[in-house]
C-alpha cells in the first residue's frame, strides 16, 4: 500500500493523436475508405472485437479516459502508437481534444473493451492531413484498447463482497486498523499486495497516512469484512502517479479484507455470554483464579486455546502476572460465568506483539469460562443444608469419631468423589488429620443427621499440586450429611474414664490376685468398663488392637505382664514429667 506524499514520474504530454474508444453500435468490418454502397465513409466504423463480460461503467462525454492504441493506413503502414511511446494517451472525451472520429469511436467504450476504428478523412485530418506523417484525404484505421475511465464527478466506489454475521464495531476516523489488500488499476493489472510481505497493512484512518480514497472507503467497515473499493485518480496519486506502478491519472482498486480496529483510547471491552445463577462473589484483584479460554484475533483466526492442553489458565488476578487488558478484564466475574474481553492492543502486546501468532497492533478476543477462584485469605465456606427437627445437644468437636456421606465436585459442578459409590459413610477421627483441614473444620459443630455445604480453597485442600483426580489450585465443593458421632478422647490418650478412676486400680485389674496382671485379665477388665460405661476406649479403631497398645505400655519390662509397680495411670505420667521439666 502507498502513502501520500511520495515521489512519482511526470505524466507524459498526449501525442498528437489521442485515442479514447466511443461504444457506437459495430457497423461491421470496413475493408476501405468506402462505405458499404461504394461511396465514401460518412462516419466512423466500428467493430467491436473483444468485449469484456462485465462492463460496469461505458464511456460518456466529459469521460476521462485512459488508452493504447495503434494507428495505421488503409494498406497497414503504422504512422503512430501509443506502444511504441510505452505510455498511455489519458485525455478528456468529446471536448475538441481528439480528432471527431476518435471522440466518437470511444463513446460507450467499457475498460478492456477491443475496437477497431475506420475513421474517415473528414472525421479525421481531412484534406490537409498532418506534414510528414498524415497525408491528405487519408482514412486512419485505429486498433484500441480501454484501461480506465473516469470522471471528474467521481467518488469512491464502495462494494461489499462478505459481511460478517457479528460486527461489534466500524471503522471511524483516528480508528488504527490492519488489514489485508490487493491492489490494481482498473484493468486488473495488479500493482501491489499486502499478501506478498506476509503481514497486514497498520495504518492510522482519516489522519492523512492515507490516500483519500482509501480514507474513505475503508470507513464503516467491520472485522473479517472484504469490500471492493474503487477509487478516482484525484483521490489517489492524480496526475503525478506513484513510481513505474501506478500511472498517472490512474483509478485504483483495492480488494480489502479487514482484520482489526481499535482506537488508543479504546479500554477493554466486556461482553457477557453466560452467566450462572446465583452468583455469590465476584472476582476481584488478589484472588487466585482458574480458567479456560480461546484466544483469537478479531477476525477469529485462534492463536492460543487453553481446551488444546486439556489444562486450565491459573493465575492471581489484578497482581500483573498477565497482560493488564486481562487482568481488568477477568474482574468482577462469577464462578462458571462465560464472558467475551476485548483487548486493544495497548493492553496487550503493544506495536510488536509476540511470538509468531499474534502480530504486531492486534486486537486480541478472549472467550473466557470461569472454572473458580478464590483469596489465600478465604476461610472454609460453611452452608447448612438442613438440620434434624429435633434438638441437638451435642455437636461434632476435635477428637470424635464421625461417620458422614459426601459428595465432592469442583466449582463448576465436575463431579470428583463420593461416598456412596462405595456403600459406606466415610469415617474420620475430627482434629488428627486423617482428611484435608477444610473438610475437617467444615465437619465440626454439626449435629447426627445434618447436611452442610461447605466450599473449600485451595490452601485447606490439596493446594498447588493437587492430588489425583484434584486439579492444582482447586477449590472443592463438599455436600456432608453427619451419619453419627462417637466423643473421642483427648491426643495421646487410648481409654478414658468417665469418672474417677477405682481407688485401687491393680487390686481390681489383678482378678486372680497372684500380684500379676496378664493380657487376659486386663483385656477382660477394660471390657467390663466399657460395657459398664465407666470408661471409653479411643473411637474408631479396633478394641482389641487398642487394648493391646495399653497393655504394652503399661508393660514396663515387656515381660508379659503387669506388676503394681508398673501400673501408672497416663494422667500420673504426665504430672512427672512435668515436674521432671521443671
Amino acid at each position: 500500500m502507498f502513502r501520500t506524499g511520495l515521489p512519482s514520474h511526470t505524466l507524459l504530454r498526449a501525442p498528437l493523436l489521442q485515442i479514447l474508444l466511443l461504444l457506437v453500435q459495430a457497423v461491421g468490418r470496413g475493408q476501405g475508405r468506402a462505405s458499404p454502397a461504394g461511396g465514401p465513409l460518412e462516419d466512423v466504423v466500428i467493430e467491436r472485437y473483444h468485449i469484456p463480460r462485465a462492463c460496469p461503467r461505458e464511456v460518456q462525454m466529459g469521460d476521462f479516459v485512459r488508452y493504447h492504441y495503434n494507428g495505421t493506413f488503409e494498406d497497414g503502414k503504422k504512422f503512430d502508437s501509443s506502444y511504441d511511446r510505452s505510455t498511455l494517451v489519458a485525455i478528456v472525451v468529446g471536448v475538441g481534444r481528439l480528432i471527431t472520429g476518435m471522440d466518437r469511436g470511444l463513446m460507450g467504450m467499457c475498460v478492456n473493451e477491443r475496437r477497431r476504428l475506420i475513421v474517415p478523412p473528414h472525421l479525421g485530418y481531412g484534406s490537409i492531413g498532418v506534414a510528414g506523417l498524415i497525408p491528405p484525404d487519408a482514412t486512419l484505421y485505429f486498433d484500441v484498447v480501454l484501461l480506465d475511465v473516469w470522471n471528474k464527478e467521481d467518488t469512491v466506489q464502495v462494494s461489499t463482497l462478505l459481511r460478517p454475521p457479528h460486527c461489534p464495531r466500524m471503522v471511524q476516523d483516528s480508528d488504527f486498523v490492519r488489514y489485508h489488500y490487493n491492489g490494481t488499476l482498473l484493468d486488473g493489472t495488479a500493482f501491489d499486495t499486502s499478501y506478498s510481505r506476509g503481514g497486514t497493512y497498520d495504518t492510522y484512518v482519516g489522519s492523512g497516512w492515507l490516500i483519500k480514497g482509501m480514507d474513505q472507503g475503508l470507513l464503516g467497515m467491520c472485522p473479517g469484512e472484504r469490500r471492493k473499493i474503487i477509487i478516482p485518480p484525484f483521490l489517489a496519486y492524480g496526475e503525478k502517479g506513484y513510481g513505474t506502478v501506478i500511472p498517472p491519472q490512474a483509478s485504483l482498486v483495492f480488494q480489502v479484507l479487514l482484520i482489526d480496529i481499535h482506537n488508543p483510547k479504546d479500554t477493554v471491552q466486556l461482553e457477557t455470554l453466560e452467566l450462572p445463577p446465583g452468583c455469590d462473589r465476584r472476582a476481584m484483584a488478589g484472588d487466585f483464579m482458574r480458567y479456560h479460554y480461546n484466544g483469537s484475533l478479531m477476525d477469529g483466526t485462534i492463536f492460543d486455546s487453553s481446551y488444546s492442553r486439556n489444562h486450565t489458565y491459573n493465575t492471581y488476578v489484578g497482581q500483573g502476572y498477565i497482560i493488564p487488558g486481562m487482568d481488568q478484564g477477568l474482574q468482577g466475574s462469577c464462578v462458571g460465568e462465560r464472558r467475551r474481553i476485548t483487548i486493544p492492543p495497548h493492553l496487550a502486546y503493544g506495536e510488536n506483539g509476540t511470538g509468531d501468532k499474534i502480530p504486531g497492533s492486534a486486537v486480541l478476543v478472549f472467550d473466557v469460562h470461569v472454572i473458580d477462584f478464590h483469596n489465600p485469605a478465604d476461610p472454609v465456606e460453611i452452608k447448612t443444608l438442613s438440620r434434624p427437627p429435633e434438638t441437638c445437644n451435642k455437636t461434632t468437636k476435635s477428637g470424635d469419631f464421625v461417620r458422614y456421606h459426601y459428595n465432592c465436585s469442583l466449582l463448576d459442578g465436575t463431579k470428583l468423589f463420593s461416598s456412596h459409590d462405595y456403600g459406606a459413610p466415610q469415617e474420620a477421627t475430627l482434629g488428627a488429620n486423617k482428611v484435608i483441614e477444610g473438610l475437617d473444620k467444615g465437619l465440626q459443630g454439626m449435629c447426627v443427621g445434618e447436611r452442610r455445604q461447605l466450599v473449600v480453597p485451595p490452601h485447606l485442600a490439596h493446594g498447588e499440586s493437587g492430588a489425583r483426580g484434584v486439579p492444582g489450585s482447586a477449590v472443592l465443593m463438599f455436600e456432608v450429611e453427619l451419619v453419627s458421632r462417637e466423643e473421642g478422647v483427648p491426643e495421646g490418650y487410648l481409654f478414658v474414664w468417665h469418672e474417677d478412676p477405682p481407688a485401687n486400680l491393680f487390686e481390681d485389674l489383678d482378678l486372680n490376685k497372684d500380684g500379676e496382671v496378664p493380657p487376659e485379665e486386663f483385656s477382660t477388665f477394660i471390657k467390663s468398663q466399657v460395657s459398664e460405661g465407666k470408661g471409653r476406649l479411643m473411637p474408631g479403631q479396633d478394641p482389641e488392637k487398642t487394648i493391646g497398645d495399653m497393655f504394652q505400655n503399661q508393660d514396663r519390662n515387656q515381660d508379659g505382664k503387669i506388676t503394681v509397680e508398673e501400673l501408672k495411670l497416663k494422667s500420673d505420667e504426665d504430672q512427672e514429667r512435668v515436674h521432671e521439666e521443671l
